[in-house]
């Protein structure tokens, strides 16, 4: 297919240059420019290149707001701003920083979002042409487990954040082990509750992940939704809120309205049928292959290129 071979991302990321990909921490937007070939850069730092690039994606830093459309134009012809987070988390900066941040947004020539509630949220706000850029996976260095154990395997930590708390409680449903990742918001006692699983870069994560046979994230701040996106590569039924594209689509069997917990504990008991269980894992699995593979990524990509004029 068609495709810009010549892309800038612009990230508080601290390196320049491209993604291998092999690379063994390939979050989302690791994954983004390893797939498109993309060089990137320091947004914060000197542009040192005579280059002039196509398109410049811009991820503006949470903690660190101020960035310089200007600044990048002069190394890219066209640019776009990603979503970087929930699309209501810039209105928790100062007004001014608030003020900057919009005008950020109207700057870019276009945007990227997370979700179809983000895209509608941002176009509306900005007047400005929008797209849905799903998480991808880059799976080269994936290794799977070849056994399920049975464990539940909750998304996050125990902060409102991550909705870590209800998570808990409905899985404690199962009567098995609960796991959860160690992350960034982890708080002090947790440990006594759940099994921590130890930091861990992101191929020994999916590594780990893969040998779950329940997963449980009832997460109310609705980004980009890769655990979501990770469980189904994987064939684990996920319960969850059907927020995000990645939830609706790949798990429609386990997800629901936000905070249905009645529903939710439903759905516990339905998966501990093994017919249902089976139903979910083959259907989740499935709806990763037909949409969310780097081919089914880069087929929107281009889509969203084609409607740009930029292919």
């Amino acid at each position: 297919m068609a495709r810009l071979t010549n892309i800038a991302f612009f990230t508080e990321n601290g390196f320049e240059g491209r993604v291998p990909r092999n690379h063994t921490n390939m979050r989302t937007e690791m994954a983004w420019m390893s797939s498109l070939k993309a060089y990137h850069f320091n947004i914060h730092q000197p542009y040192n290149t005579n280059e002039k690039f196509d398109l410049g994606v811009v991820i503006i830093p949470k903690n660190k707001p101020q960035v310089d459309i200007d600044r990048i134009r002069t190394v890219c012809n066209v640019v776009s701003v990603q979503q970087e987070g929930p699309n209501w988390f810039w209105q928790d900066y100062d007004i001014a920083n608030q003020i900057h941040f919009y005008n950020t947004l109207v700057e870019a020539d276009f945007l990227l979002c997370h979700n179809e509630i983000d895209r509608t949220y941002y176009s509306g706000l900005t007047g400005k042409r929008a797209y849905v850029l799903q998480s991808l996976m880059i799976e080269d260095t994936i290794t799977e487990s070849e056994v399920k154990k049975d464990a539940v395997i909750i998304g996050g930590n125990f902060v409102s954040w991550y909705g870590g708390m209800d998570s808990y409680i409905m899985a404690s449903k199962f009567e098995l082990p609960i796991h959860a990742p160690s992350m960034g918001r982890k708080k002090d006692g947790e440990e006594e509750m759940v099994t921590h699983l130890p930091y861990m870069m992101w191929t020994e994560w999916m590594n780990e992940l893969s040998s779950y046979r329940y997963a449980i994230h009832l997460m109310r701040t609705y980004a980009a939704a890769t655990f979501f996106m990770n469980t189904s590569r994987f064939g684990i039924p996920t319960i969850g809120y059907n927020s995000t594209d990645a939830a609706k689509i790949l798990h429609p069997l386990t997800t629901t309205d936000e905070g249905d917990l009645e529903q939710v504990g439903l759905l516990v008991e339905k998966l501990k049928d093994e017919k249902f269980y089976k139903l979910c894992a083959d259907t989740c699995k499935k709806r990763y292959d037909a949409y969310y593979t780097e081919q089914a990524w880069t087929a929107k990509w281009n889509e969203i290129l084609k409607a740009e004029g930029l292919v």
